[in-house]
């Protein structure tokens, strides 16, 4: 998702408990040192220059997903690019800087502060006497009431996806003149400072017809350095120009067109000059990657020279490599089905390749290829090990891999773009590389984590003692490498719900679960009755693998692979309805609030997560005997008599990952997680599904036992996360409201502290609850933090000012184009906070 500072928290707004006597009270404090909070993981890449350096005027085409449906950020189905439209046109009171905490907007505001506490808090806002609409009138209390009004959730007929903070507030009337707004609480609000960004003109929040209706097309008055112009649906564009009447610094650029481009086109619409900008995934940042070599040698903007990898997932881009690029051999996306059907390509071609080789490489090539064939058979032989001995191999086989990356990396990249000589094609390939060595990739971590939730609604899951040991059984640092280290990114692992790095609730809780521990793990399990070798009853195949209420799986036929099923790690001969009970429907408000409050709104489905995330991965990583075998395909050795049971049935997890194309590395995780459960006698049925269905239909109903999904970070947790992780309650037709709460486990203790944390003014203690909320949220073991989502963007060479925002609000008036030999100073993304 692209990151468009406070304004965001109104798209995100609108989107996604059993105590454990045997932990001590002490072990649920959390961290409090200030210095673990002090500065992100990894810095923005903006490629920031001064203004005198940037030319003035010029076009700059940046991709969004989709034309936005409304222009009104306050309505259930506003997305990223309503947020991005809105922060060049609209005012914000507070921007975010790069540590993800909010700033006053100078432009707007002169001062805000609280003056008064008692009997009720008061806030005065100063406003910039210079600050106008583009119609000429003031910015003025007037728009601040309309606001209120509309967004208090008083009047049902404005179709607002969320009032929280607006709820709060008593009154909104004029001060000393007309550049003051004082704002009264009827209740201590501590997020006050989320408000009134964006602020949209009283014309628009002055009547429900106009805030519903009239904001979702058009803008007629703005605020911003730009304004809009155009929105052309059936073009895919909307265009902004800039605004004569903005008082502060003049916008470099004179128009941004904001183009609908498919994350899988973009990389063709960079090379045929149909952007400037874009958000990309993994494999089209490879291409522009090995466009740039071709051109000059010199590594990416952005990229470090060098970075330590993670020996699997070298590995992983070394299969992927021989497989993809090698002349005669598969195309990407049939090794990407052998892939998750359990077949590792390159195992299988290893003896074609090393003769292939032979005729068409040096001897010194030969014999890395030799040596990597034995590599790929050790690593296999590896992974039914334990995880010591995982450990051990993986730290011998990293030295081995880079040494052989060494060797033979540089002239695999140059095979892979050459096609073969006389080839139809091979001159459009030549072209599309040109092209595309105009760019750059830009590279940081997005305000956002990608988590595995853990439904604990009913069936094992239920018992927090199997949430805590499937926690305890994952090496979080070993998943966050899987997706991290190929992109050269650091892989630290998330260590709070309601924060990230940098930001000023940040600190790690997650002693209160505990570390990786393998032997704890299972002492949890037998703990809860669950012991290996016990008797398991057959039971009748009441349901299919995949699909909503446990049909037949979406998106194929039932049992064709890749088109939708289960595939079951540990289990090589029963179907996966044995020794399970039937997929529920539970009844809850999900699908109505979905409707009424767009809930799902903010919320990172498959297909969203791996696209904005993690991207396509490289083939061949992660290469799981057994992991998306059909059924029927023999598990590694041993893994079937290692499942634990329970009364004559199995421990088995549904766990629900989407089909879709973009998903590869979601489903590569899902993978892995599988694998570590495996060793600590978990089975797990993994089912794919559709896209469109994946949320819906599995997350928001709560058909799933495991799923990943993501969520935004944000500046005001005390108030967003709340609905994330507040406790399910019964409805009074008997039906269970979630919220947000999609993993359905919560506590009226976290419930506690987050009311606490909203209704105190003092900063510090607000700190100190949202992390004691944190650590109670941990020790519920409901949702999982794995690892912070990339984030992506090839930029036009000479782009300033502009790429991966990280957690920074974009300030649009200084993007722009560098002038004739200027040059912008070189940044890495992996300059911020190291670790411990």
């Amino acid at each position: 998702m692209s990151h468009e500072g406070v304004g965001l928290r109104a798209v995100m707004r609108s989107a996604v408990f059993l105590t454990a006597g045997v932990l001590a009270v002490p072990a649920l404090a959390a961290c409090s040192a200030d210095d673990e909070a002090d500065r992100p993981v990894a810095v923005q890449d903006i490629a920031p220059a001064s203004r005198d350096l940037i030319a003035d005027g010029g076009t700059l085409r940046w991709a969004v997903d989709a034309v936005p449906e409304t222009l009104n950020a306050f309505q259930a189905d506003a997305d990223a690019a309503t947020a991005r439209v809105a922060g060049a046109v609209l005012p914000s009171m507070y921007r975010l800087d790069a540590n993800g905490r909010p700033q006053i907007n100078s432009d707007y505001l002169e001062s805000a502060k609280v003056v008064g506490t008692s009997p009720k808090q008061v806030v005065l806002y100063k406003l910039n006497q210079q600050a106008v609409w583009s119609d000429g009138r003031e910015i003025g209390a007037a728009d601040f009431a309309a606001q209120w009004r509309a967004l208090s959730g008083k009047d049902s007929a404005y179709w607002t996806a969320r009032n929280a903070g607006y709820d709060r507030i008593e009154k909104i009337e004029r001060g000393k003149n007309n550049l003051e707004v004082r704002v009264t609480f009827r209740r201590p609000y501590a997020d006050w400072k989320a408000l009134f960004s964006p602020l949209y003109p009283k014309d628009v929040m002055g009547t429900a017809d106009s805030f519903n209706d009239g904001a979702r097309r058009k803008l007629k008055v703005t605020a911003g350095p730009f304004a809009l112009k155009t929105v052309d649906r059936k073009a895919g564009k909307v265009r902004l120009t800039r605004n004569a009447r903005w008082w502060g610094r003049p916008s470099k650029l004179d128009e941004i067109d904001l183009v609908a481009v498919a994350r899988d086109k973009r990389a063709e619409a960079l090379a045929d000059d149909r952007l400037d900008l874009a958000e990309i995934d993994p494999a089209e940042a490879e291409r522009i990657t090995l466009a740039a070599r071709h051109k000059d040698g010199a590594p990416l903007q952005g990229a470090s020279a060098t970075s330590e990898k993670d020996p699997s997932a070298e590995k992983s881009e070394k299969s992927d490599k021989d497989t993809s690029r090698k002349k005669g051999e598969k195309s990407e996306s049939e090794s990407e089905s052998e892939e998750e059907d359990g077949k590792n390509p390159a195992d299988e071609k290893s003896d074609k390749d090393e003769k292939s080789d032979k005729d068409e490489k040096s001897d010194k090539h030969e014999k890395s290829d030799k040596h990597e064939s034995a590599e790929h058979e050790k690593s296999s032989k590896d992974d039914e090990e334990s995880d010591e001995s995982d450990k051990s191999d993986k730290d011998e086989n990293g030295e081995k891999s880079a040494e052989h990356e060494k060797a033979d990396g540089s002239e695999r990249d140059d095979e892979s773009e050459k096609g073969e000589p006389g080839t139809k094609g091979s001159g459009a390939k030549t072209a599309s590389r040109s092209a595309l060595s105009g760019f750059v990739v830009r590279k940081s971590l997005e305000p956002a984590y990608t988590q595995l939730a853990l439904n604990g609604s009913e069936g094992p899951l239920a018992d927090e003692r199997v949430r805590r040991a499937v926690a305890r059984a994952l090496d979080r640092k070993e998943l966050a490498r899987v997706v991290l280290q190929p992109l050269g990114l650091p892989a630290e692992p998330v260590g709070s719900h309601l924060a990230l790095a940098g930001q000023a609730a940040y600190a790690d809780s997650s002693g209160a679960l505990g570390n990786q521990d393998t032997a704890e793990a299972r002492a949890l399990l037998a703990d809860a009755g669950w012991v290996p070798g016990g008797p398991v009853t057959e039971q009748k195949k009441t349901e299919k693998a995949a699909g909503s209420k446990g049909k037949k799986g979406d998106g194929g036929e039932e049992g064709r692979p890749g088109a939708g099923g289960t595939y079951v790690l540990g289990d090589d001969d029963k179907p996966s309805g044995v020794g399970r009970e039937p997929a529920q429907d539970p009844k809850d408000h999900a699908r109505r609030q979905e409707q009424q409050t767009g809930v799902l709104q903010g919320v990172r489905t498959d297909e969203q997560a791996a696209r904005h995330l993690d991207g396509r991965q490289y083939a061949g990583q992660g290469g799981l005997p057994g992991a998306y075998a059909p059924k029927g395909t023999a598990a590694p050795a041993g893994a079937a008599s290692n499942v634990l049971a329970k009364d004559g049935k199995p421990l088995a997890l549904r766990f629900v990952v989407p089909s879709g194309a973009g998903s590869e590395s979601l489903r590569l995780v899902a993978g892995r997680i599988a694998r570590m459960l495996q060793r600590v006698g978990v089975r797990t049925d993994i089912t794919k599904v559709s896209d469109d269905s994946y949320f819906k239909d599995h997350i928001a109903s709560g058909d799933y036992d495991l799923a990943l999904y993501s969520w935004p970070a944000s500046a005001f947790p005390a108030t967003d996360a709340r609905p994330i992780y507040a406790k399910p309650v019964p409805a009074a037709d008997g039906s269970l409201s979630v919220e947000q709460n999609y993993t359905r486990v919560g506590t009226d203790q976290v419930d506690q502290l987050f009311d606490q944390a909203l209704s105190t003014l003092n900063e510090d203690e607000g700190r100190s609850l949202v992390r004691k909320a944190d650590a109670r949220i941990w020790a519920a073991a409901g949702s999982i933090p794995l690892y912070q989502r990339p984030q992506l963007a090839a930029a036009r060479a000479g782009l300033a000012n502009t790429g991966a925002f990280g957690f920074q609000t974009p300030v649009y008036e200084d993007m722009g184009f560098l002038k004739k030999g200027a040059k912008g100073p070189q940044q890495t993304p992996t300059a911020g906070r190291t670790g411990k």
